[in-house]
This record gives structure tokens, C-alpha cells and sequence, in this order.
């Protein structure tokens, strides 16, 4: 059977059980229905060989055994595993929540971006009505005021008129739907930021004011509500475990096991899936304060750069100023964003607490009081107190790598192994659930990470871990929801989808393991083997290759004529003169006296006789 047919036979099934349910009035979901079926598969009890070839009673059997567990009233199994699916269906990561958020934005405001975009006004009216439409989009985007109020209506209006006037709808009209739509943003932008400048500006208004009102009163209410009911969670975990501690201790008395042993760890099971999606939301929302709190002090600051800008101007340049009114707005719709997104954090926190009934309606206060008598109620924080004394010495177990606080970088933020519980635990304790203590040291095997709530059940889980990892997965498959709480997806297989059986085919199909990796090499390792005609583009060689088969149909032609006759090219090669330098005589020098005649009689007399006397001194003087 093809994978593609293989996969829509499953889908009917599913969708079989779905109308059953819907039938039976229960409304499930496909992925609720599709994890019973794995978690049916996978329990030995009921009889299902992954290697065996199932035949249709099989598949029967299998959906029979779908709508019983689906069917179940009170149960805190169903619950945790409905729990389990609802949030991994409506939880995601921070920047997934603000992209979603974005996205809902858009689609609400793409009607009326399309009629602004899409207009082709003629008359004066319908430029109106499209000024009209900007404004409204405006509004809406921005989230400060309603469209419905004619104060904030005219407020925009005045504040768009003195960015955007009237006559420039005539420029709007003739963009590219594109640019309109990014103009639409910039005017959002612009606009809101002027918006907020005139709020701040109002007598008795100060920065923090003008916070969103959503953001103010959601922050402080959604964090109370979560803590409180993360501590209610917590503290029906640490008596359901100390129920279970007493009656699964060996000493403990056979007729005080006569308390249902299942119910009360399906109800452990569930309320700590339920504190660990409490602490997921608590996070989030603390990180939604961190990121609320840094906007708020840019947001104050960035106001008081514009007041000092502006003060009392009559007019600032564009460029100067719209920068900041954007800045403004970004800081604002950021502020948003944050309210939106603890408004999520709460609705998933209120559609968590139907799956924690069942358990409240089997176990009231009473009657866990009844069961714990004197028994000492400790909690997490407590358990690592007792056994922080104890420690694993490495030089003692060389055998295995035991990683510990002082040789370990980063060591509260290991990814450890059954979500920090202790595996050892589960297995000797028919499968209750022990908060590990990394301090007493981590095991290493097989690159995964161990903790354990003793010294003792360290080197015991150390001494054969595949049978104890063995166990475990033993364990979650008789309660499914520990594959979800302890994280042992990667080690279960995934169910095939077949219901109608071909031989051959198997239940079960081993998960792919997927990386990423790479690899570096050099470009020419060898380059005595480098091809200089070697090409790497198709269409380069198919040219290459059109003109080798074209040559084949040409044929080369040659004349001779007269003046050509005979005739052949010459060469000569000459010298080139080459420099040279001769010399021909020498420059000398010598000392000489140098000659003084003085002359008499020139002045005085007109005709007296001139006397010439030399005066040069001889060369031998």
C-alpha cells in the first residue's frame, strides 16, 4: 500500500471515531483521536503486535477500544491527555504569538484597506467618502480611540489634515496598490504619533497615562491569577506524592493499599502536567512585564525628546520631527502587542482548568486529608534540601560521566531527561513521580542527561540504565500521558496509518531521526586536476554543443589568384640599438689671481690723460 493511500484510510478512520464520539455527544478532535490511537497501539495490554499483520477484526477492535477511553466519565487520564492536546494546539512560542497577532490585525483591516486601494473616486462626494475610509483605517490600526466616537473622529481628521490634506488624495490615487498600502502605514504611523504628542500634552496627562489600558490592568491581574493557581496546583502534586510515597513504600501495610492506586496516580499525572504549563504561561507573562516595562520607560523618554523638540515652535521641519512621531507610534504598537499577548496567556490559562476536575470530584480535600493522616506533606524545594548532602563521587564511578555543578558550565540549564524526574523512581515506585536533584549529580549515557532524588538511586539506575530506560517506556505505555509529561516522544515509534491491512505492513514505523549538518572542503584540493574547459551551466554545454554539431555541415573553401601566386610571408628579425656611453675628455679646475686694473684722471680734467694701472698680483705671489 502507497504511503498517500495509506495516509487517507487513517484519516477515515479517525473521522470514523470523530462522528462516533459526535454521534455519542462528545465533540473530540482529530488530534485527540489520533493520539488515543497511538496510545492504544502502544499499551501491551490490549494486545496489539506492531510486526503482526492486523486483520479487520483487529482494526475493529482498535476502534472500540478508541471510543472507550474517549468515552470515559471522570477520568483524569482523558483529562491530562485533553490538556495535553489543547495546549499543544493553542501554545506556541513568544515570536509565533506576535506573528499570529499581526496576522489577525491584517486580516480584520484588509477589507477596508482593499475598498481605499481598490476606489476609483470621480466626484467630490466620493473624495470625501474615501477621506472618510483613511480615517477609519487609521483608527482601527492604530488602536487609539474608536471609529464609533465623533471627538476621536474629528481629533484624526484634524490630525491627518495637517499631514495629508484633501489635495493630495489626487498624488494617492495613481500609486501602485502596493505603495498605497505602505503609504497607509507611514500616514497610521505619522498620525498616531501626533495623536499621543497632543495626548501628553493635555493638562493633568502624564506619559504613563497614556499606556494601554488593556496592558495596565491585565499585567498585574493575569500574573496574580497565574501564581495562585500554580501554587493550588503544586500543592495537590506534593500530597498526591506523599500519598503515593506512603502506599508504595515497602513497609507500608497491605490493607492500606486498598485505596485506588491507579485513580490517585492519574490524578498526580494530572495536576503536575497542570503545573507545568502554569509555570510555561507564568514565564511568558513575567517576560511580557520585562518587555512592557523597557517599552514604557523608551516610550516616556521618547516623549520628552519630542516635547524638548517641538516646545513652543510655531513650525519644526518634517524631517526632523515625523521621525519621531513614528518612533512614538512603533513604541506604542509594541505596547499592543504585549496586551494582546497576555490576553492569550490568560484565555489558555481559564480553558486549562476544566481538565483538573475530574480529579477535584475523586479526590476532595476530605478524603486526601483521610488518606495522608499523619503523613509529612514536603515539597519540591524540600527534597532537594534533604538530599543536597548527598553527592556522587566520579573517581568512584569511572565507569560512566557524571556531570557536576563544579566542572559544568551553564548546569541549571541542561536539557535533562524525563523533564527532571527521576527515572529510578518511576520504576520502583509503580511509577510515581520524584523530582530529580541535579546537585547530586547528572548522568551522563548515550549523550543523554539522568537525575535522581538520591545518591542511592543514581548508582543503582547507573549500574544497568538501558533496563531502567527500558522500564520507563514500559511504564508510559500503560499511562500515555507520561509520554507528553516525561518527554519520551523519541522514544516511541509513530503509529503507521493503515486500517485496512496489506501483508507485509507493520503497526508500528520506526521515527526518522533528522539532522542538520554540514561539511567544508576546499574548492580545488588538487589543482593539477583542475579542468580549464570544464563548464558547470547546462545551457553553456548545449551551446557548445549546437555549434560542434553545426561545424559538421560546414565545408572549408580556398582560391588562389594572381597576385597570391608564389607568394609566401617572410620574417626577418633585427637588433634594436642598444645604449652605450663613452667619455671624451675631463673638466679641470685651477686657482688663478683675479685681475684688477684701476684707471686715473677720469674726472676733473676735460682733457687730462687717463693712466692705467694693473693691479692684478702675480701667480707666484
Amino acid at each position: 500500500m502507497s504511503g498517500g493511500h495509506a495516509e487517507s484510510l487513517i484519516k477515515d478512520i479517525i473521522g470514523d471515531i470523530v462522528r462516533e464520539c459526535a454521534v455519542r455527544g462528545h465533540a473530540v478532535s482529530e488530534t485527540l483521536v489520533a493520539f488515543m490511537v497511538k496510545a492504544v497501539v502502544l499499551d501491551p495490554r490490549n494486545g496489539f503486535n506492531g510486526d503482526r499483520i492486523l486483520t479487520k477484526q483487529d482494526v475493529q477492535k482498535l476502534e472500540e477500544l478508541c471510543l472507550d477511553k474517549l468515552m470515559e466519565k471522570c477520568s483524569p487520564s482523558l483529562d491530562t491527555i485533553k490538556m495535553q492536546v489543547y495546549f499543544d494546539l493553542n501554545y506556541t512560542s513568544r515570536r509565533e504569538f506576535l506573528e499570529d497577532i499581526h496576522q489577525v490585525m491584517e486580516s480584520k483591516l484588509s477589507s477596508v484597506s482593499r475598498e481605499i486601494t481598490d476606489s476609483r473616486v470621480k466626484t467630490r462626494e466620493e473624495l470625501e467618502a474615501l477621506y472618510r475610509k483613511v480615517v477609519t483605517y487609521i483608527l482601527l490600526r492604530s488602536g487609539v480611540g474608536s471609529p464609533a466616537d465623533v471627538n476621536t473622529v474629528n481629533e484624526a481628521t484634524a490630525a491627518l489634515q495637517s499631514v495629508f490634506p484633501h489635495t493630495e488624495l489626487g498624488a494617492f490615487m495613481v500609486l501602485l496598490k502596493k505603495d498605497k498600502e505602505l503609504q497607509l502605514k507611514e500616514l497610521t504611523m505619522t498620525i498616531t504619533g501626533i495623536r499621543l504628542f497632543n495626548k501628553a500634552g493635555k493638562k493633568g496627562e502624564q506619559e504613563t497615562d497614556l499606556v494601554p489600558a488593556a496592558l495596565t490592568e491585565a499585567l498585574p491581574a493575569i500574573s496574580t491569577s497565574l501564581e495562585s493557581e500554580l501554587k493550588v496546583s503544586q500543592s495537590l502534586a506534593w500530597r498526591y506524592t506523599a500519598v503515593l510515597e506512603k502506599l508504595t513504600h515497602p513497609d507500608c501495610r497491605s490493607a492500606e493499599r486498598d485505596v485506588p492506586m491507579v485513580l490517585l496516580k492519574q490524578a498526580l499525572y494530572n495536576v503536575r502536567q497542570h503545573e507545568g504549563f502554569l509555570r510555561m504561561l507564568l514565564a511568558d507573562a513575567r517576560l511580557c512585564a520585562k518587555h512592557a516595562e523597557l517599552l514604557q520607560a523608551e516610550f516616556s523618554s521618547n516623549m520628552k525628546l519630542l516635547k524638548e523638540t517641538v516646545k513652543s515652535k510655531a513650525a519644526v521641519p518634517t524631517a526632523t520631527v515625523f521621525p519621531l512621531f513614528k518612533a512614538l507610534s512603533k513604541l506604542w504598537s509594541g505596547l499592543q502587542d504585549e496586551a494582546e499577548l497576555l490576553n492569550i496567556l490568560n484565555n489558555i490559562s481559564i480553558n486549562l482548568q476544566p481538565f483538573i476536575a475530574s480529579q477535584a470530584k475523586i479526590f476532595s480535600e476530605a478524603h486526601l486529608d483521610g488518606l495522608l493522616e499523619s503523613s509529612e506533606v514536603k515539597t519540591d524545594e524540600q527534597r532537594m534540601i534533604e538530599s543536597s548532602g548527598e553527592r556522587i563521587d566520579p573517581g568512584e564511578m569511572k565507569s560512566h560521566d557524571w556531570l557536576l555543578p563544579e566542572t559544568t558550565a551553564s548546569f541549571n540549564e541542561l536539557p535533562l531527561q524525563y523533564n527532571g524526574v527521576c527515572g529510578y523512581t518511576v520504576v520502583t515506585r509503580d511509577g510515581l513521580l520524584l523530582p530529580g536533584n541535579p546537585y547530586i549529580g547528572v548522568l551522563k549515557h548515550k549523550e543523554k542527561l539522568y537525575v535522581f532524588s538520591s545518591k542511592d538511586a543514581a548508582v543503582k539506575f547507573a549500574s544497568s540504565p538501558e533496563e531502567f530506560i527500558e522500564e520507563v517506556a514500559e511504564k508510559a505505555k500503560l499511562s500515555p500521558e507520561l509520554i507528553q509529561l516525561l518527554k519520551l516522544h523519541q522514544q516511541f515509534s509513530c503509529v503507521s496509518a493503515y486500517p485496512e491491512m496489506q501483508p507485509g505492513e507493520s503497526l508500528l514505523v520506526k521515527p526518522i531521526t533528522k539532522c542538520e549538518s554540514g561539511t567544508q572542503t576546499d574548492i580545488h584540493p588538487l589543482e593539477t586536476n583542475m579542468d580549464k574547459s570544464y563548464e558547470w551551466n547546462e545551457w553553456e554545454l548545449r551551446r557548445k554543443a549546437i555549434k560542434l554539431a553545426d561545424l559538421l555541415s560546414k565545408v572549408t573553401h580556398s582560391t588562389q589568384t594572381d597576385l597570391s601566386h608564389m607568394r609566401r610571408e617572410n620574417t626577418t628579425q633585427t637588433w634594436l640599438p642598444k645604449n652605450a656611453v663613452c667619455q671624451s675628455k675631463r673638466d679641470g679646475e685651477s686657482s688663478v689671481p683675479k685681475p684688477q686694473t684701476y684707471l686715473t684722471g677720469l674726472r676733473g680734467q676735460r682733457d687730462g690723460h687717463v693712466v692705467k694701472t694693473n693691479l692684478t698680483r702675480p701667480v707666484d705671489d
